[in-house]
């Protein structure tokens, strides 16, 4: 792995804390009202379909791309599902809860749009990843591994901050990593005393999300770090390095072939996930077009 290059553009004392960064842009990422109200309602004891379908249903856009994203081929049902209330009985509250997350997610994040990069080529990267990991927490026995797919989706969000807020510093650092993720995690550190993972995992902190998520994004270019959520960061990492050797979906058009798999993460997840990836990443690109229609459009 390489380390930031002495040309790197140093942030000046008093350089911007990973904190700092998330409360700047706190307002323009708050979880929706309704995102909110389907955790809180998920959550109570009396909460029934119908009232879920209500919440849902006041949302149009939400309430269209659900059901297109129930129909998928990603989801893989066998018979069309037509309403809100039949979508829940079928896929059941916590699938449900994690696609009202996932298209929550992509449209409020939508709000920090970046010159340094192009949106569409960061969630295709996103999804890609997303679709890796749940396939690859299937085989791996992980339990309910849809949230796995939320990991994968959200696990860059930290970079989209960072092009927002220091735009000329993530630019560079961008040059300096030439397409390799661990390069970069490390130029980062150098330069700014945190890693885009790390704020990533700060921002959905601030979603209140699962603990496990949160870690999930912290660690995933160090999934052994880890502490509450080891084995979703090594699926993660895994999925991520993965998206990143395609010629389809890397982080920033750049195909990085030679991107390594953290032993780490072999040891956490088991070789059969790894040397099955053919097949997973065949699995995934056949989902990649039609979730992307779905989620990023």
């Amino acid at each position: 792995m390489g380390h930031a290059s002495a040309a790197v553009h140093q942030v000046p004392t008093g350089r911007p804390t990973a904190q700092g960064l998330v409360a700047s842009v706190k307002g323009l990422v708050s979880p929706p009202d309704i995102c909110i109200k389907v955790t809180e309602l998920l959550q109570s004891p009396d909460c029934s379909i119908h009232d879920l379908g209500e919440v849902i249903l006041r949302d149009p856009n939400l309430t269209a791309r659900l059901l297109r994203l129930v129909n998928s081929a990603a989801v893989g049902l066998r018979a069309r599902v037509d309403t809100v209330s039949r979508a829940i009985t079928v896929i059941g509250t916590r699938e449900l809860h994690n696609m009202v997350l996932a298209i929550s997610a992509v449209r409020t994040f939508r709000n920090l749009p970046s010159k340094l990069v192009s949106m569409d080529v960061f969630w295709r990267h996103a999804i890609y990843t997303g679709l890796l990991a749940r396939l690859l927490g299937k085989h791996c026995g992980v339990l309910h591994p849809e949230r796995l797919f939320i990991a994968g989706l959200l696990h860059d969000v930290g970079s989209l901050v960072l092009y927002r807020n220091l735009p000329e510093v993530a630019g560079e650092l961008l040059l300096t990593a030439q397409g390799d993720e661990q390069v970069l995690c490390h130029a980062e550190s150098d330069v700014l005393g945190f890693t885009h993972a790390e704020l990533g995992g700060l921002l959905l902190a601030t979603w209140n999300l699962p603990e496990t998520l949160c870690e999930a994004t912290t660690w995933h270019h160090e999934p052994g770090k880890a502490q509450a959520a080891r084995l979703e960061a090594a699926v993660v990492h895994v999925a991520d390095v993965l998206a990143n050797r395609s010629g389809i979906a890397g982080f920033c058009e750049t195909t990085s072939p030679t991107a390594e798999i953290d032993p780490a993460a072999v040891a956490l997840i088991g070789t059969l996930a790894v040397n099955d990836q053919d097949a997973i990443t065949g699995e995934a690109g056949a989902l990649l077009a039609e979730t992307l229609a779905v989620l990023a459009a």
